[in-house]
């Protein structure tokens, strides 16, 4: 897989030598750390926790479910056992694309070529709207490659702790293009169930918007469609079976 590294949370733990992998950069004058089993995310969780992210927040962060990361900041505050004895484990996928998003280049090649998917749906499509956080720098891109204007949408599951989200809602940012009576792409960095996605596509239909077609980097479900409007992605990461 080419996005970076993954960690299937669910699955066996890790050998040591999985543990970390230290990847340089192309000039090897830079190297970092990146996760690479469930131990660095618990630790990655909880860092975030401490510096005021939302659970929600967290979780769009690791491009977990919202389940994984309420399970991983449970572990980091109690961690009387080792991970692989513990039961009641999330089946997830994380995914880190970060290789591609910490420099400008790889992130332009990545969202010229997520634009290609889009670009033969519609021919009057004006606007295209990036789900926040890592979606936006996707969408501007996408927007540059597509001319068209670009509205940026922050889910409701930013605002998420805890139990069901009733009561909180999404909002488009009103220092970017308006919504009503316009044509719209919309475009993430990955679906993990679709609910993000589904939202946005509503929330859009709420405003007097006409969702044309979804793209993401990476799909963790294989949704071809959402509300009838067709889903694209670079990458596919499918969970297959399970080691217990």
């Amino acid at each position: 897989m080419s996005v970076g590294t993954r960690v299937w949370v669910g699955r066996a733990e890790p050998t040591h030598q999985q543990r970390r992998t230290q990847v340089a950069s192309d000039d090897g004058s830079h190297r970092a750390w990146i996760m690479k089993n469930v131990d660095d995310l618990i630790e990655g969780a909880q860092e975030l926790s401490n510096r005021g992210f939302s659970n929600g927040e967290i979780a769009d962060e690791l491009n977990i479910s919202r389940q994984t990361a309420t399970w991983l900041l449970g572990r980091g505050e109690s961690m009387t056992a080792p991970v692989r004895q513990q039961t009641g484990r999330p089946s997830d996928i994380h995914v880190d694309w970060s290789a591609i998003g910490r420099d400008s280049a790889r992130l332009t090649h990545a969202g010229m070529a997520m634009a290609d998917l889009l670009s033969k749906q519609g021919e009057a499509v004006d606007l295209t709207v990036g789900i926040e956080k890592a979606g936006g720098p996707l969408a501007t891109v996408v927007a540059r490659e597509l001319d068209t204007d670009i509205s940026a949408y922050a889910p409701r599951k930013h605002q998420w702790e805890e139990g069901d989200m009733e009561g909180l809602e999404g909002t488009f940012s009103r220092n970017f293009a308006n919504i009503r009576g316009r044509d719209c792409y919309i475009v993430d960095d990955t679906i993990t169930s679709g609910t993000t996605m589904r939202e946005t596509i509503e929330g859009i239909t709420e405003r007097g918007g006409n969702p044309v077609a979804c793209v993401v980097l990476v799909d963790k479900q294989g949704i071809e469609e959402i509300e009838g409007i067709p889903v694209y992605s670079l990458i596919q990461a499918i969970q297959v079976g399970s080691s217990e």
